[in-house]
Order: C-alpha cells, then sequence, then structure tokens
C-alpha cells in the first residue's frame, strides 16, 4: 500500500529501514519480506532495535540521512510493533497494569524518495520534505524507561518522571533546533508528535504553549490505537498527510524515547 501510493514498484527499492522494540527475529522482518514482497536481492537492509518509541522518527531521520547521501535511491521506513509480547500474566504491579492499558501493537511503513529521483514519484503535493533532523539523549536519565529483559520476557520499565523530564527538556530543545532554521514554535503549523500518553501529549502541550487542536492528531491516534511505539507517529504522520497544512507550511515531527532521548525533524509541505 505505501509503495502504491508513492509510485514505487517494489524493484525499485534500495534500502529498507526496519524498527522495533518489542520482538526479536533471526533473520530480521525485513529480510523475510523480500521475496514476499518482490525487493531485490542485493536491497541495503538496516535492522535497528531497542530505540522503543523514539524509532518511527529516528527511523525516518536515518533515512533522510541515508537519501541525502544517495539522492537517487528510494527507501522504505518499516515499524512492526507487538506490544502485546510483553504482556507478563504473573506481574500486577502498577507499571505492568499501566503497560497493558497504554500499548497496542501496530505496523507502518513510509516511503521516501531522494532529490533527484521525485520526479520518478508521485508528485502528491500531500507529502513533505523533510529538511533537517536532529538526535539529542539526555545525559544520567538511561534508566528512565525501556525493558528490564528477564526470564519471563520483556518487563516494562516506565518511570512516573517521564512527562515530568519531558517538560523541562523539550521546549529548549525545540527552540534551539528551529532557532538553528531561523524558524519559531510559531512558525510550525503541523506537529506530528508520538503520543507516548495523555500525561506526556500534556507536557508536549504545555511546554511549547500548543493550542489544544494542535495535537489533534496525536490524541486521535492515542484514543483509537494506544500508544503502538514507533509506529504511532507514522500513523500520525498518515492523518496529517490525508488533512495537509497549506503547501510552504513547516512541520515538526517528534518523538521521546529510551535514553531519554529526543528526535526531532523538521519537515516542508
Amino acid at each position: 500500500e505505501a509503495l502504491a501510493g508513492a509510485n514505487v514498484e517494489p524493484h525499485e527499492v534500495d534500502t529498507i529501514v526496519m524498527v522495533s522494540s518489542t520482538g526479536i527475529a533471526v533473520p530480521t522482518i525485513d529480510a523475510r519480506l523480500i521475496s514476499r514482497v518482490g525487493l531485490r536481492p542485493d536491497i541495503k537492509r538496516v535492522p535497528l532495535f531497542g530505540l522503543g518509541c523514539v524509532a518511527g522518527a529516528a527511523g525516518m531521520a536515518r533515512v533522510r540521512d541515508y537519501l541525502h547521501g544517495y539522492p537517487g535511491d528510494v527507501a522504505v521506513l518499516l515499524s512492526v510493533e507487538l506490544c502485546s509480547l510483553t504482556l507478563q500474566r504473573d506481574d500486577a504491579s502498577i507499571p505492568a497494569l499501566i503497560g497493558v492499558s497504554l500499548f497496542g501493537d501496530g505496523a507502518a511503513a513510509a516511503v521516501a524518495t531522494g532529490a533527484d529521483r521525485n520526479a520518478l514519484c508521485s508528485n502528491d503535493a500531500r507529502a513533505p520534505r523533510v529538511l533537517a533532523t536532529r538526535s539529542r539523549v539526555v545525559p544520567g536519565t538511561v534508566d528512565v524507561m525501556g525493558w528490564h529483559v528477564g526470564s519471563t520476557g520483556f518487563r516494562l520499565v516506565m518511570s512516573r518522571d517521564v512527562p515530568k523530564m519531558a517538560d523541562e527538556h523539550l521546549s529548549g530543545e525545540v527552540e534551539s533546533f528551529l532557532d538553528d532554521h531561523g524558524l519559531s514554535v510559531a512558525d510550525i503549523s503541523a506537529w506530528v508528535c508520538h503520543p507516548g500518553g495523555p500525561k506526556v501529549l500534556d507536557a508536549i502541550e504545555s511546554a511549547l504553549g500548543l493550542p489544544p487542536e494542535a495535537l489533534a492528531h496525536s490524541r486521535d491516534s492515542m484514543r483509537e490505537n494506544g500508544n503502538m511505539s514507533s509506529a504511532s507517529v507514522l500513523d500520525v504522520l498518515r492523518r496529517t498527510v490525508a488533512a495537509p497544512p497549506e503547501p510552504g507550511d513547516f512541520g515538526v515531527m517528534l518523538a521521546m524515547g529510551p535514553g531519554f532521548s529526543f528526535e526531532l525533524l523538521l519537515l516542508r509541505w
């Protein structure tokens, strides 16, 4: 569906970046798709594991980095998250119950083309360009969120301080990132934010001074699907592309995840 929407045939794909944090497969899922989808046997594969909720935005950023170096190529970002695999039936702790109620299963794919390849693909004006990216890890926060891997599988680690940390660190990162490109929060028409949870979205809204409607797509995705880890921000992007801002408008893709980390992408329609 993603390839058809971009007017790209499977054999035209040059690289595939696959992100997941909720299951391990060897060979990886991207390898298993080559013959099933009709991808070339010489396709470059970049499986990324362990980035958590930030992986959708981080994967898109790494796709952009690749296409910056290979502007004639076509890349696919694939996210597969089966959060239900991490269910711990014998764990009735508050973090475990929050995880069960908050997370959902999901998969998403996005097709991106380099600057020299755009003419060969769909001229759909609803699709944004990725102008710039920024990655940031907050020092001393590695234990804030993630998995504890034990004999019964993955056990959720989620500090109650995550919304507070988002509120403390996010505005400075976003404002600095936008300032590097001569922009401010007021110049952004579309916010493609990972829906980490209601409190996380409230923290984003508060930290950036956004009106309630700015995160409507994120809240709709959260309400309908839960937090699908890396797939969620791509679902928010899908909703944004379906009702895009005006041509020339700027957007920001934003996600937070284990590390404690941020990933920011500057978009333009």
